[in-house]
């Protein structure tokens, strides 16, 4: 009965980190920052590199404030980038259909003022947290992927239900109900509850959380597809990277390993709270 308890705690507390929370003073991450979630262990990442370069999908997840957590990321990238890994970048922050100005800006052919207007349009958190992830993508000409779709969509299900979709909006989604597994099923409740949804019928407001897990799940899988060398690094918030999340679409779907890694939240995302079933690392802070 305990152990159910914390569990549900530590969903309502992964809702909230999502979205909000104080800024970290400082972005300097410590020499063995990750915990092995298995090996009950810590590490540094060039002990990790060889078991992340067997995967072909890290999701790397975030609260999307904190600079540690953006800090975090790029090390990830960086550290399979000078290991020779083919390494692409899939981003919450952008829609697909924002593909065309993500290949210009990697590509090095968009000033960075036109392309902070691209990323305001897909994105409204302070450019200055994403600028060091997206600036060394294009110094590398690394890909940077938009994983995400329409507002309009999602806004859509959220009111009327995925039924209210017309074949041209569904495009590569299959049917869409609000059918999971009981624990994330409780994230989904509590995220209703935690961003004041009450307007909304809570079983269109699941669907719309899942057409936004299933989308990026789909198109993670077509890029991976398209280039089977690549390694693609997901960067988006806890509570899609989380292993009930876009993970358990992309398991719906594909064989493609992935794993899983969380940054540490006080009483959220701590060893010893989470375990495998969560995520396979924890980023310590």
């Amino acid at each position: 009965m305990e152990a159910t308890v914390k569990k549900h705690l530590v969903w309502i507390a992964l809702v909230l980190s999502c979205h909000g929370g104080v800024l970290a003073a400082g972005a300097v991450l410590k020499s063995d920052p990750l915990y092995s979630i298995a090996d009950d262990a810590r590490i540094n990442l060039s002990n990790a590199r060889e078991a992340l370069k067997r995967h072909r999908l890290i999701f790397v997840g975030e609260r999307h404030t904190d600079p540690m957590h953006h800090a975090m990321q790029l090390a990830v990238i960086r550290t399979l980038v000078e290991a020779g890994a083919p390494v692409a970048i899939g981003m919450e922050m952008f829609r697909s259909d924002a593909q065309p100005d993500l290949d210009q800006w990697t590509s090095g052919q968009m000033e960075a003022g036109d392309f902070q207007r691209i990323y305001y349009d897909n994105w409204n958190f302070d450019w200055s947290l994403y600028a060091p992830i997206l600036e060394y993508a294009r110094d590398r000409r690394l890909p940077v992927v938009g994983l995400n779709l329409s507002r309009a969509i999602t806004q859509q299900v959220a009111k009327n239900g995925f039924k209210s979709l017309s074949e041209a909006q569904r495009g590569k989604l299959d049917e869409v109900a609000c059918r999971v597994d009981k624990t994330y099923m409780d994230f989904i409740r509590n995220a209703y509850g935690a961003h004041a949804h009450g307007q909304l019928d809570f079983t269109f407001f699941c669907e719309a959380q899942l057409v936004w897990d299933n989308t990026m799940a789909i198109n993670a899988i077509d890029y991976l597809t398209a280039n089977p060398e690549t390694i693609m690094v997901v960067i988006t918030g806890n509570g899609h990277a989380w292993k009930g999340g876009i993970p358990a679409q992309v398991k719906k779907r594909s064989a493609l390993p992935y794993t899983v890694i969380l940054p540490e939240i006080d009483e959220i995302t701590e060893p010893g709270i989470i375990d495998i079933e969560d995520a396979d690392y924890i980023f310590l802070k």
